[in-house]
């Protein structure tokens, strides 16, 4: 598969940063209640990824490596800012609807883990692919969360009206717990399916997580005596 074209199927299915990585579960519980939540979340993260991929794998030789984090969180929060003030003079709905979200993308470790696993150490225009397909792929599973809870407590989906009038909607979807069950009911498909999270196959690797504690020879041991 072409290197670039792999990013994007790297981060919309292989390594899926919500339903594989099991990161930025924050936004992702919280923002998911309604699918055009979930498309202004993804959206707005998208553009923050690819924007600071871009600018950490340009300046990445020039970041002493003392202050590289400061200088990461330094960059991200200037393009979420940019982002917050756009969001908020051209689609205040949207801004209204993310609230104390959008700022927060500041921390979200999606961001900060792309940039300290792939930006930091690959060419721009690699990084730029990079931040397209984990941003893609975190778009998708808001939004396809925020669909079936918005379906399922609400009985709609995109303001159009999906159930029955007849039929009671189950509140407990548009509620956190109901989030934990569609991100839960997700995962399960795709273990099913043959996608693993990375926490199925650290069990099934027999591996706790914790490199400085083990003893087999694994890509990680490597790395870190490089």
């Amino acid at each position: 598969m072409n290197k670039y074209l792999e990013r994007l199927y790297n981060g919309l299915i292989k390594e899926n940063p919500t339903l594989v990585l099991m990161l930025g579960m924050c936004p992702t519980l919280a923002v998911s209640t309604r699918a055009s939540n979930g498309i202004g979340m993804g959206l707005s993260t998208l553009a923050v990824l690819v924007l600071s991929n871009l600018v950490i794998s340009l300046l990445r030789k020039l970041i002493p490596d003392q202050v590289r984090l400061p200088a990461y969180i330094v960059i991200v929060a200037s393009l979420v800012t940019v982002t917050e003030l756009l969001i908020e003079a051209y689609l205040p709905a949207v801004y209204e609807a993310l609230g104390i979200y959008i700022p927060l993308i500041v921390v979200n470790c999606i961001i900060l883990g792309r940039a300290e696993a792939y930006a930091n150490k690959n060419t721009p225009l690699l990084s730029i692919m990079d931040g397209i397909g984990m941003g893609l792929g975190f778009t998708v599973a808001l939004t396809l969360a925020g669909a079936v809870r918005e379906i399922l407590g609400s009985g709609t989906c995109f303001g159009l009206q999906i159930l029955p009038k007849t039929v009671e909607p189950m509140g407990i979807f548009v509620q956190p717990p109901g989030a934990f069950l569609v991100i839960a009911l997700f995962i399960i498909i795709m273990n099913a399916i043959g996608i693993k999270t990375r926490q199925r196959q650290l069990v099934e690797s027999a591996c706790d997580g914790c490199c400085a504690n083990c003893a087999s020879k694994c890509d990680a041991p490597k790395e870190a005596a490089k």
